[in-house]
């Protein structure tokens, strides 16, 4: 299912000036949208521990640096998905820090202009799990989630996300439109997170174990609600 360039008349990626909007702020770290108006609404986040700040599938701000430095100093710039590259090499020059990859994913390394280190069960030196949520050839997805189960904290790049775009009626969670008919509930069912870090969107604070057990459970319950109401924005353009 191919996203429309436009969803109503909101711009599907912002472009020109950023205007940095703080999302999910918690006691291990932030997100923020670069470009509230769009309709993608890409989320990059930092993950804060002793001092070190890992950011995840940034989107570049004039503002963005003072907040980090909020956090700690950026130890690492982490690439969620291979088609979230993003801003990951810009930020990991200016900060003088690797740009790392899963171990297992390709096609990326050689499109970023910074260092690259690759990491495997675990992101070095910090609590969080990586999670191969889904590496295809069909459909092209290679995608690494992050787990902390001390302090219960998930991010999912894509598989995920809050944005209109994933969200059928009622959803505070919704599968990508891509994934519905086949969710990916293997790497994700048994998880039981205090709050679900989204590539596309706000994060999920409140009943986050619940929400994610419903967005998997109903994923292809709620596939023509979705796809309807994805085909009604198109025609409204």
């Amino acid at each position: 299912m191919r996203l429309p360039s436009q969803v109503g008349r909101m711009q599907l990626k912002g472009d020109g000036p950023a205007n940095l909007r703080e999302i999910d702020r918690w006691e291990g770290g932030v997100g923020w949208i670069a470009y509230p108006d769009e309709a993608m609404q890409r989320a990059g986040h930092a993950l804060a521990i002793d001092g070190d700040v890992w950011v995840v599938d940034p989107v570049d701000a004039p503002s963005l640096d003072g907040l980090l430095a909020e956090f700690g100093e950026v130890a690492g710039v982490v690439v969620g998905l291979d088609r979230h590259k993003r801003d990951a090499d810009l930020l990991a020059e200016r900060h003088d820090v690797p740009v790392y990859l899963p171990d297992w994913m390709t096609g990326v390394a050689s499109e970023l202009d910074a260092p690259v280190e690759r990491f495997s069960r675990r992101l070095p030196d910090t609590g969080y799990r990586a999670l191969t949520i889904k590496n295809s050839a069909v459909p092209p997805w290679q995608e690494v989630g992050l787990y902390c189960e001390e302090d219960g904290t998930l991010l999912v790049p894509e598989s995920v996300g809050t944005s209109e775009f994933f969200l059928a009626d009622g959803e505070r969670l919704g599968v990508h439109p891509m994934l519905r008919l086949l969710p990916p509930k293997r790497p994700l069912a048994g998880l039981r997170p205090n709050r679900i870090l989204v590539g596309h969107g706000a994060g999920v604070f409140e009943d986050a174990t619940a929400a994610l057990r419903e967005a998997l459970s109903g994923s292809r319950r709620r596939t023509p609600a979705l796809y309807g109401k994805t085909i009604r924005a198109l025609l409204s353009t």
